[in-house]
């Protein structure tokens, strides 16, 4: 796969959809096109030039009409995808001799898997390009995959699919599905053996990079109906926050019930959160002298000793089981905890501190405090919390987040200095907390804390998934310390839940497209965390639509929403609407991909 970030980066000098030989193109970039304006592809044409991926002639024309030969097509993918994975060896082709211009591209791109050769070994690099096998190209260099029936998709979309080739149906389906296909001026006609015009391949490239962000109207781009996956994750994260979910049995009842009718398959109820267990707790009662608490201490509106007796994960559990949702409890608050907790009071050598020795951080307007993560004693009763849950619950797994790091500022009470000092011959950490090799040996000991409580949890549960839902990783790793990709790298995760709680499309977009992102979820179900809302704060359902259209049609594995009150609250749509939004999304059950050993998953970059 390419790098979206950096492909506009990486070439100074672009050689692309021109018809010269590389010695003849001009010597700096051209203000604008000529023959160009009010044509069809202008807006791909200009950005695709303002980018540098593509170039003109002398004259100061594009000659949008003029067809592509196989060799500058070949140029011009070698241009536009620098970060394309190679998979093939080097084929030397009897008729691309190796001081022919295009030789470079060409052989890049056959590695790459976007052209093939013909019988007897031959390329044909001065021959026109058909518009069918630059789709083909398209789809085989970047591993699509029809995810729907394609023959149905075809024969619905186009008056022509009679005339697809058959070795190009299911690439010619994958691409309709990723919005590669482009048609001027008749959106229902492909005319797939008509060669290439450097307009057509200007706007099949411009969709191939740029999606839904791409500038070509819309009014060409033949737009398929996104498949609904039979598998993928549909979650729901459960809080005690601005949410009386949990607050009692008949809430919790209700609530499951009504996401089980919406064809949800996954709940993540917080079950560790301001120091406090939500569930009964033997290992919280012996720490912070309490056993368990629903309501937080900043909530007025209930009363604090609200569902004492209850044992809300074993109910959230049985509901689960009776209405077909997994259950994964969510450990939210990991080593944070507030400043005026009883864990903190209780415990004040185990928190850690920043270099000026101050301990307290604000979130928002509260005081928040950081168990030190390196330090023996805090390591043990976190995970004596996780392996209680995996051991006295049927859960179906338990998720962590970025909470199971550190804010980069701090490590540098006693104890971890001392733990510095003895491994780098008595000197002391970097002031800088941000040094990389301070931050990277920090994240380092979180990975071995992470290592050992996977293990541990797998010997207690094997069939309960250790699930993540961090921030995308270079926030997690500068900020938080948790390097995800890493843990993913070790099999430390078997979920990722990724929290993309953004309004921009454009930048949605581009965190899905990540190098980290695309890695993971090669081995593992990638899911997107969308935020449905938060109280002064609301989402519209056309945002909750389009983000969850374009995980789909990137092929990741489902979605979970922040969070369950705000599905339906504090929005200028009535609960009605919103609700029949959601079923519009899940309008059939799906069962949720399968992660134990990683049997039956495969991902479709």
């Amino acid at each position: 796969m390419f790098d979206f970030q950096n492909w506009q980066f990486l070439r100074v000098f672009l050689l692309s959809l021109s018809l010269i030989p590389l010695t003849t193109l001009p010597t700096r970039a051209q203000s604008s096109f000529t023959d160009v304006q009010g044509h069809w592809a202008q807006s791909c044409i200009e950005t695709l030039k303002n980018r540098r991926i593509i170039n003109g002639y002398e004259d100061r024309t594009f000659r949008p009409n003029a067809p592509v030969t196989r060799a500058e097509f070949a140029t011009m993918l070698d241009v536009a995808f620098p970060n394309a994975t190679g998979g093939r060896d080097a084929v030397a082709f009897t008729d691309v001799p190796n001081s022919y211009w295009a030789t470079p591209a060409i052989r890049t791109a056959y590695q790459r898997g976007f052209l093939s050769g013909y019988p007897g070994n031959r390329f044909n690099p001065t021959e026109n390009i058909p518009r069918v096998q630059a789709w083909v190209s398209l789809v085989s260099g970047l591993n699509y995959s029809p995810q729907g029936e394609p023959q149905k998709l075809l024969t619905e979309m186009f008056d022509d699919a009679g005339q697809i080739p058959s070795y190009a149906r299911n690439a010619i389906a994958a691409a309709t599905e990723k919005r590669l296909i482009v048609n001027y001026p008749n959106l229902r006609r492909l005319n797939s053996d008509r060669p290439a015009t450097r307009a057509d391949v200007s706007a099949f490239l411009c969709q191939a990079l740029m999606g839904r962000t791409s500038p070509l109207s819309s009014d060409y781009v033949a737009l398929a109906p996104i498949p609904i996956p039979n598998s993928e994750i549909r979650g729901v994260w459960l809080t005690n926050i601005d949410s009386d979910v949990l607050f009692s049995k008949r809430n919790l009842e209700r609530g499951m019930k009504r996401l089980a009718d919406l064809n949800f398959n996954t709940v993540y109820p917080t079950v560790w959160n301001w120091g406090y267990t939500l569930y009964p707790s033997q290992i919280a009662q012996r720490v912070t002298g309490k056993s368990m608490q629903l309501v937080t201490p900043i909530d007025r509106n209930h009363d604090p000793n609200l569902g004492q007796g209850r044992d809300m994960l074993k109910e959230a559990i049985a509901e689960g089981k009776k209405n077909g949702l997994r259950v994964i409890p969510w450990f939210e608050f990991g080593f944070m905890a507030p400043a005026d907790s009883e864990l903190a009071r209780r415990h004040p050598h185990w928190l850690t501190e920043r270099s000026d020795g101050t301990e307290v951080t604000m979130e928002g307007e509260h005081p928040r405090v950081w168990l030190n993560p390196f330090h023996p004693e805090v390591q043990q009763f976190i995970l004596d919390l996780l392996l209680e849950i995996v051991t006295n619950y049927e859960v179906d797994g338990i998720q962590l987040d970025d909470h199971l790091g550190l804010p980069s500022e701090y490590g540098y009470d006693d104890y971890t200095v001392s733990l510095y000092k003895q491994e780098h011959n008595g000197n002391s950490p970097p002031k800088d907390p941000k040094d990389p090799e301070w931050l990277r040996w920090r994240a380092n000991k979180i990975t071995a804390f992470k290592e050992r409580m996977f293990r541990e949890i797998k010997a207690r549960n094997p069939k309960a998934i250790v699930s993540l839902s961090p921030n995308p990783q270079q926030f997690s790793y500068q900020y938080y310390l948790a390097d995800w990709a890493t843990w993913e790298q070790k099999g430390l995760v078997e979920e990722i839940v990724l929290q993309l709680y953004r309004n921009d499309i454009n930048v949605f977009i581009e965190e899905l497209d990540r190098p980290e992102v695309q890695a993971a979820r090669r081995n593992i179900p990638v899911g997107i965390g969308i935020l449905s809302g938060l109280r002064g704060r609301p989402i519209p359902m056309s945002q909750i639509q389009e983000q969850v259209e374009v995980v789909r049609e990137k092929g990741f594995a489902g979605v979970s929403f922040f969070f369950y009150e705000s599905m339906w609250s504090w929005s200028d749509e009535t609960p009605t609407q919103r609700e029949r939004g959601f079923g519009e999304l899940f309008p059939n059950r799906a069962d949720h991909p399968s992660v134990i050993d990683n049997e039956n998953w495969q991902s479709h970059p």
